[in-house]
Order: C-alpha cells, then sequence, then structure tokens
C-alpha cells in the first residue's frame, strides 16, 4: 500500500513537472522528504502520512477490502 501511495505522488510531481522544492512546498513537507517518495524509500512514511500527502495532491483515496 504504502508503494501505491508513493507511486501515486511522484506520478503527480512528474506530471505537473513539478521541481522537488515545488512540490514540498504544496505538500507542506521538506524537500529531502521529497526526494525519499520519489526514490521509493517509502519504508521512511507512515501510511497515514502517505495518505495525507496524497490528499493535498488534490487526489482521494479510498480504501477497499475484498
Amino acid at each position: 500500500m504504502r508503494e501505491e501511495l508513493a507511486e501515486e505522488i511522484a506520478v503527480w510531481i512528474k506530471e505537473k513537472d513539478l521541481k522537488q522544492q515545488e512540490a514540498a512546498d504544496i505538500l507542506l513537507v521538506s524537500r529531502p522528504r521529497v526526494s525519499d517518495i520519489v526514490r521509493h524509500k517509502v519504508a521512511k512514511f507512515s501510511i497515514d502520512t502517505l495518505v495525507d500527502l496524497v490528499n493535498r495532491t488534490g487526489k482521494t483515496v479510498t480504501l477497499k477490502v475484498a
């Protein structure tokens, strides 16, 4: 789940053609935290944090248990 959330954020950064500092300003995190996301160092993030970051991109996170 962490990987999928981080990938959504990384794709958003690429689609918006944002520099890491620009993304950090929008996501309200430090630039090194954005670097961690882009490099898929997801172990450094809780699921809650990643959900919050995805929400800050304007996307909605839905959890479905099958």
